[in-house]
């Protein structure tokens, strides 16, 4: 069956959406969007705390793990990645968090012109509706609701009051350029419900009779014919399917997806390609190089004198409060992201910007899913946001439905390894401040036992596990060896650009989802130019 469109996306994602949103503005072209996944139709999609349901959910999340990674001293972890509607942005930490102006300039200083953060920002503020309306760095009346948290924690102000002693200013918002200091984070939510890129960008725009939205079409491959993609085969519902396209395809498959796409059709690293079983349509050495992620620390510490979610969550009495709470307020617990509380700081003074950032969390547990301790205590996770490791995205096999290998490679450099042992010292200086002294806080994660710089780094192989921010696995770039140039289109082969965190040179500094919706907005601009 094979059907033509003017454009297709592939992935609906949170680039997906928007790119499906901007493209199909014009009656007069037809847009075609395929979504592996299913609908966001899924009731903990949308109560904020209900990533603890998503995650590791088939119906939500691809389920991914990576390879046992020696810099985490051989252990394996789950990887998640959307599997619906709304891709990320439905199962993540609704974090609004755009990075440092220094990530964009450093991109431009790298070759790509149009991406300095004087050219982002206006593109940030154009999908953006901030809660205290549209001023110079917000903007106001677009897609992309960005909130204040609805719920505040006295442990979480003791941590701030500690940091800010340590010459961590308060600040009030993150997303000016520089995010140093700490504050509560804002949220991509809207009246304490999860706002997600589906609901922001296609559920207004589903009446357009020129877009098509199919969901369960996993996608086998692009078509490439005469040196230029020009479809895209999948299956759905166990039916073969292919369709055409006049004008350009549109990957937005994200840094796990996207890569192992190209790598299906043909297209990449030439020894990779004929291991996994596939032909060499084009190749491309750089496709899945380059993977970077931010490892968290999850440093944890047992409390006394103080609230913390542990104690109320950990009992059926407390569970019930805390969901008529958010039945009659959309308040409280179940109205939380991940994280509530940010720091962004420097692990050393040789450092010109934050190089860290802590989210910090009223409750602990062994890892997201598990149930929360018996006990008060809180966690402090810390991440490098500039890490020197590089990973890798590959296909393992010419079956589509087969996991590509996933090896972020943690901790592999001595500048990373450094960082994560200052990273666990400046933890323990800053619960070491009066403000948090007063609660008589015992660390139990990682334990006060690692003590050596030799420790500390095992130290962090024990504790560390992803904050599921990978980019950079089909680097944008002037170089031969990036995949994609500046205007996201793929390298030796017309028809095709990308547009998703797999294009970022480098990682930015802090969460990436709203640095991906602002990468599709730019690629719609570039597309309809």
């Amino acid at each position: 069956m094979t059907e033509t469109y003017d454009y297709i996306i592939v992935g609906a994602g949170t680039a997906g959406c928007l790119l499906a949103n901007r493209l199909s503005a014009d009656p007069n072209v037809s847009v075609l969007l395929l979504e592996a996944g299913g609908k966001d139709n899924y009731v903990w999609i949308h109560i904020p705390v209900g990533y603890l349901y998503c995650i590791s959910n088939p119906r939500t999340d691809w389920c991914f793990k990576t390879e046992t990674e020696p810099g985490l001293n051989g252990r394996a972890l789950a990887y998640p990645r959307g599997k619906v509607l709304g891709g990320c942005s439905s199962i993540n930490g609704m974090i609004y968090m755009r990075g440092q102006a220094r990530d964009y300039d450093q991109w431009r200083q790298m070759g790509c012109a149009g991406w300095g953060w004087d050219d982002v920002l206006p593109v940030f503020r154009k999908s953006e509706d901030y809660y205290l309306g549209a001023d110079d760095m917000h903007g106001a009346g677009g897609e992309w609701r960005v909130e204040e948290a609805r719920v505040r924690w006295d442990i979480l102000d003791a941590f701030q009051e500690a940091a800010e002693s340590l010459g961590i200013p308060r600040v009030d918002d993150f997303n000016r350029g520089s995010n140093e200091g700490s504050s509560y984070f804002r949220v991509n939510q809207r009246g304490g419900v999860r706002w997600n890129a589906s609901k922001a960008f296609l559920k207004p725009i589903r009446h357009r009779r020129n877009l098509r939205i199919e969901t369960g079409a996993h996608v086998r491959r692009l078509v490439v014919r005469d040196g230029r993609v020009s479809g895209v085969a999948y299956t759905q519902n166990g039916m073969e399917r292919e369709a055409a396209c006049r004008r350009e395809v549109v990957l937005s498959a994200g840094a796990i997806g996207s890569p192992h796409i190209l790598e299906l059709s043909g297209i990449g690293r030439g020894e990779v390609l004929q291991k996994a079983g596939l032909p060499v349509v084009h190749e491309m050495p750089s496709v899945g190089e380059n993977l970077q992620d931010h490892l968290q620390l999850r440093c944890a510490y047992k409390v006394s004198g103080i609230r913390t979610l542990n104690e109320q969550a950990s009992k059926l009495s407390g569970k019930a409060a805390i969901a008529l709470e958010y039945l009659l307020r959309r308040s409280g617990p179940m109205s939380m992201a991940p994280s509530q509380l940010g720091l962004f700081t420097r692990s050393d003074d040789t450092r010109e910007t934050p190089n860290l950032q802590y989210h910090v969390q009223p409750l602990s547990l062994d890892k997201f899913g598990d149930p929360v301790h018996p006990f008060p205590a809180f966690t402090a996770s810390v991440c490098n946001l500039r890490p020197d490791s590089r990973g890798s995205v590959h296909a393992v096999s010419g079956d589509f439905r087969a996991q590509p290998a996933i090896r972020p490679n943690y901790l592999s450099t001595e500048s990373d390894r450094q960082v994560a042992a200052d990273s666990i010292r400046l933890t323990r200086r800053i619960v070491d401040q009066p403000a948090l002294q007063r609660y008589r806080p015992e660390e139990f994660k990682p334990g006060p036992a690692y003590q050596s710089e030799e420790e500390l780094v095992e130290a962090a192989g024990n504790v560390g596990t992803t904050i599921f921010h990978p980019v950079g696995t089909c680097r944008m770039g002037t170089d031969a060896g990036s995949v994609v140039d500046p205007q996201l289109r793929l390298r030796g082969l017309s028809g095709l650009r990308i547009a998703d965190a797999s294009i970022m040179p480098t990682i930015t500094s802090g969460n990436t989802n709203s640095p991906t919706l602002m990468i599709a907005e730019k690629a719609a601009s570039m597309i309809l130019s």
